[in-house]
């Protein structure tokens, strides 16, 4: 059989194991969630509201299928803890169309997981102010949330939603790559022998190199480099390779200088033209696959499970399901690895992100809410730890294990295919549950000292590793895939996408404006005939500099600055 075949054949197995596996997930339900902490809860014997409700959560992010949080295993969990049970529901195509209907309309669902649409919700009026719901309800809210909630407010000096990064403990980063990252299948490496290779010319050299060696795999072209920029919501995954390949973390728009603090927009400059003129190049070499522009987010992970693709560009939660697919269909060499590609030797990668905090990525109640009062209840009784364990690593001897030692680990495939398998993480609920709600940071640790998040744990890393991690690793003298990136440097103001910019101002009809000029231009110049590239880049420069600029790097500048002086 061959490799590509062999893919689809372990899909096609793993598929079936799945759902034949779903049954038991969802009725062998365990009274504990974590190392000897009950989830359920006392108040129910106090007077505790506990009848039934059912609240709508819009979710303005993609890739998840609607569903009733009861259907899944953490979900039925929670009910059974406080009553109360969701629709769960997320946006199909463009994001920002289903914000302006729905603020349009006024016709809001009970909870709002913002995700790019904050400015224009708080701008609406959709939410309702949540301080005396807290200080009334939430002690765990306080307690989760108190050292942040200056950063949180509005210009009226009140809160309106709740991040997902309000970081507890000791800050820990991940033994692997979630963030950005030049990709590159593992067979490619291993054609020539794990060569370290650092810049961009070498990256692509390398594809080069292998697609002459193999230009079909089972009778379909091999795919030199691919990207997601056809989804309007993941046009960012052309736009800031840019910024890393010049040596800075992802800052969205802008640039900023690590000594004067000045932020200079990345559109553009010399760094975005080289970037877009390498493709341009990769593409008059038909190593460039001109769906990057036309394909929808579950055409790009099928293709990146097909084993035709070399390399791409995605930051790592972008890409969770293809990767989980791939691992589970068991042949390695057609896995992909990170590695952090900038443009000359002797310019420092900054791929991960130093600790940061981001008010504008938030959940909260809108001002149509059935019962405020009971889903701020809901919500802090969310972030009891224990019940911050149960939504990141389960049930106890389930799906986790505890040694002698407390620490937390996976004692079983079983128990890893909980968190790993695509379909199996969903019915239980980790999928769900995982992001998007009233949460601790991601790169938190609990009260005992383990890593909040089950990938963040050297023990779920290093036991995960397969033999053909361990070959990339041992072939590079590391022992986990960060340590192949340069540590983050210390940024105050990180991340300066974060920053709000008030709808309509001059600052926001230029972000806004600047997307747009970039949407229209970008994917041409990559698609030009080379000759043509210079006359068609300085066209694009033209209409840029039209858009007004200077204002906005000067109000992001002031931005970041008083950020670094310790005003938010």
């Amino acid at each position: 059989m061959s490799k590509s075949k062999a893919v689809i054949a372990g899909l096609v197995i793993l598929l079936a194991a799945t759902f034949g596996g779903c049954s038991k997930a969802d009725n062998d339900m365990p009274n504990s969630a974590s190392n000897s902490k009950s989830t359920s809860d006392p108040s129910a014997a106090s007077g505790e509201d506990h009848t039934a409700a059912t609240f709508t959560y819009y979710h303005f992010s993609t890739g998840k299928k609607d569903t009733l949080a009861s259907e899944t295993v953490i979900g039925k969990e929670l009910q059974k803890q406080t009553g109360v049970d969701w629709k769960l529901e997320y946006v199909v195509g463009d994001s920002t169309t289903k914000a302006g209907v729905m603020i349009a309309s006024g016709d809001y669902p009970d909870v709002i997981s913002s995700s790019g649409e904050m400015a224009k919700l708080m701008d609406a009026g959709a939410y309702i102010p949540l301080d005396d719901l807290i200080e009334e309800y939430g002690p765990n809210i306080k307690r989760v949330y108190g050292p942040y909630l200056d950063k949180m407010r509005q210009e009226d000096g009140k809160v309106y939603t709740l991040p997902y990064t309000a970081n507890q403990g000791e800050y820990i980063g991940s033994p692997n790559i979630g963030g950005g990252a030049f990709w590159i299948q593992r067979s490619v490496l291993k054609e020539f022998n794990y060569p370290k290779i650092t810049t961009l010319d070498e990256y692509f050299d390398l594809i080069k190199q292998y697609r002459e060696k193999h230009p079909t795999i089972d009778g379909a072209d091999t795919i030199g480099f691919v990207s997601l920029a056809g989804v309007a919501n993941n046009f960012f995954t052309l736009q800031n390779p840019a910024m890393h390949l010049a040596g800075y973390p992802n800052d969205g728009s802008v640039m900023v200088d690590m000594e004067t603090h000045e932020a200079k927009v990345v559109a553009g400059t010399d760094y975005q033209k080289r970037w877009i003129q390498k493709l341009n190049e990769v593409n008059a070499e038909k190593l460039f696959d001109p769906e990057s522009f036309t394909m929808n987010k579950d055409q790009y992970l099928a293709k990146l499970t097909s084993g035709r693709v070399l390399g791409y560009f995605n930051y790592g939660w972008q890409v969770g399901d293809a990767s989980k697919n791939l691992l589970a269909a068991g042949i390695d060499e057609k896995r992909y690895a990170p590695l952090p590609i900038v443009f000359d030797k002797g310019i420092k990668d900054q791929y991960m992100d130093p600790p940061g905090f981001v008010a504008n990525y938030a959940v909260g109640i809108s001002i149509k809410a059935k019962d405020p009062i009971r889903i701020i209840k809901y919500f802090d009784h969310l972030l009891k730890e224990e019940n911050q364990i149960l939504v990141q690593w389960g049930i106890k001897d389930q799906t986790y294990s505890v040694d002698d030692n407390g620490r937390f680990y996976y004692a079983s495939d079983e128990q890893r295919k909980y968190h790993d398998d695509l379909e199996l993480s969903r019915t239980f609920g980790f999928t769900y549950f995982g992001t998007d709600w009233p949460r601790y940071g991601g790169e938190s640790t609990l009260s005992d000292g383990n890593a909040f998040s089950p990938g963040n744990q050297p023990e779920v890393a290093y036991a995960s590793y397969t033999e053909g991690d361990k070959t990339i690793l041992n072939a590079y003298g590391v022992e986990t895939f960060s340590e192949m990136f340069s540590k983050p440097e210390a940024r105050p103001w990180f991340p300066a996408w974060s920053i709000a910019l008030e709808q309509g101002s001059p600052e926001q009809i230029f972000t806004m404006k600047s997307d747009d000029l970039q949407r229209r231009y970008l994917p041409a110049l990559v698609m030009e005939v080379p000759s043509n590239f210079d006359k068609l880049w300085e066209e694009y420069i033209s209409e840029l500099n039209k858009l007004g600029k200077n204002t906005y790097e000067n109000t992001m500048t002031k931005i970041v600055k008083d950020r670094v002086a310790g005003k938010w």
